[in-house]
C-alpha cells in the first residue's frame, strides 16, 4: 500500500489522536503466480532519522516517505505529518507521525485525557481488539500510553505514543502475525529508540 493511499486514514484518525490504518505488504508473486518461499528478505539498513523541525529522532531502516497534511477540526485547522518506511520483501510498515495541538487545547487538556481518546480512536477506526496496554514516559518525562492491538484482518500493530509540549506523536510498528515473532525484538528496538527533542 502506498503512501498516498494510506493518507485518507491517518487523517481519519489522527485528529482527535488516533491511529494509522496500514497494510502490511505481502511479498509479491513471481512470474508463475507462486510466491517466493527461498530468498531470504535483505536485512535494511538502519539509520538514525531526525524530524526535519528537529523536535525527535528514531532509527528507521531506511529513509522515510513524508507527507504533510492540513485538516480541519473542531479544534481549528491542524498540520498532520506522517513518516513511514515499508522495507521491501517484508511484511512490516514503520511509521511515526504527529500533530500538534492548537495552544489552548494543549495546555488545558490533561495529557492522560488525550492518551485515552488516541487510544479509543485508534480501536474504532481499526475495527481492532486491544491485546495490551500500559503507561509509559519517554525518555525525557513526558507522559505515554503503550498499546498493541490485532484487526479482523489479522494485522498486529504497536503504538507508543507521547504527549510533549503541545504535540501529540505516535510511533508505530504494524505487521502480520507471521512476521510478529520473527520481528519482535526489531520492533522493541526500533520503538524504544524514539527520543523527544525538547525545544529550545
Amino acid at each position: 500500500m502506498t503512501i498516498h493511499r494510506l493518507l485518507p486514514f491517518i487523517a481519519a484518525t489522527l485528529i482527535c489522536g488516533g491511529s494509522v490504518l496500514v497494510e502490511a505488504r505481502q511479498p509479491k508473486a513471481n512470474v508463475s503466480g507462486h510466491k517466493t518461499t527461498a530468498v531470504k528478505p535483505a536485512q535494511p539498513q538502519w539509520k538514525l532519522f531526525t524530524a526535519p523541525d528537529g523536535r525527535f529522532t528514531i532509527l528507521m531502516p531506511g529513509k522515510p516517505d513524508r507527507n504533510t497534511q492540513l485538516q480541519k477540526t473542531y479544534m481549528g485547522e491542524i498540520n498532520l505529518e506522517t513518516f513511514i518506511v515499508q522495507p521491501p520483501k517484508q511484511e512490516v510498515a514503520y511509521i511515526v507521525t504527529y500533530n500538534d495541538f492548537p495552544y489552548s487545547y494543549g495546555e488545558l487538556t490533561n495529557p492522560q485525557t488525550i492518551l485515552n481518546n488516541a487510544r479509543d480512536m485508534a480501536l474504532k477506526t481499526t475495527k481492532s481488539n486491544l491485546i495490551s496496554q500500559r503507561n509509559i514516559r519517554s525518555t525525557n518525562g513526558h507522559p505515554g500510553k503503550e498499546i498493541e492491538y490485532i484487526n479482523s484482518g489479522g494485522k498486529i500493530t504497536k503504538n507508543r505514543m507521547y504527549v510533549a509540549e503541545g504535540r501529540l506523536y505516535q510511533v508505530m510498528a504494524i505487521t502480520t502475525k507471521k512476521q510478529h515473532q520473527t520481528l519482535a525484538k526489531t520492533i522493541t528496538g526500533y520503538l524504544n529508540s524514539f527520543q523527544v527533542v525538547l525545544k529550545k
